[in-house]
């Protein structure tokens, strides 16, 4: 019997989360629930957890870009104007532009470190804890990389004129 793995039944939901990182550090894990507005997204993501974020780091970290995709939350007039008020500078993101976020292979490090685990969680409350632990043990050499490949990222897509890259 040890070579069954354990499931919730009729799939058991999901959770979505929100997270965020620097050279100097990963940020909050955040869970999501319910649909996000502007306005939720400014109160409970920008100003509960990244503004604080930001100013943790503010004098190791110097000058900084902010990086988000296009998603239209992101693009709100409102979003736009509360970055400007707090003088979050962003990092330009074309509309059609290849997803080249590094935050995608943070969520891939999760999930094979979700995977990996000998015990699979039995309920949304069980997942959430394991992606917070997982979270929390991601080496820093690992974001750290993913911020160093920024540059070569963003000059891959512009030789390629926006074609696909390696990335």
């Amino acid at each position: 019997m040890n070579c069954l793995v354990p499931t919730i039944k009729h799939g058991g939901g999901g959770i979505i989360m929100w997270g965020c990182f620097s050279w100097h550090g990963l940020g909050p894990l955040v869970r999501i629930d319910g649909r996000v507005n502007s306005e939720n997204y400014i109160q409970e993501i920008l100003g509960y957890h990244v503004v604080p974020f930001l100013e943790r780091f503010e004098e190791e970290i110097g000058e900084y870009l902010f990086q988000q995709d296009n998603a239209p939350i992101h693009t709100s007039v409102r979003i736009r104007t509360f970055m400007e008020e707090m003088e979050i500078p962003q990092l330009p993101w074309p509309g059609q532009s290849p997803d080249l976020n590094p935050i995608e292979h943070l969520w891939d490090e999760l999930e094979r470190r979700i995977r990996a685990k000998t015990v699979h969680p039995k309920n949304l409350g069980e997942l959430e804890v394991f992606l917070q632990e997982c979270w929390s043990q991601i080496q820093r050499e690992v974001y750290q990389n993913l911020v160093e490949s920024m540059r070569r990222r963003v000059e891959a897509v512009i030789k390629a004129r926006g074609y696909p890259t390696r990335y």
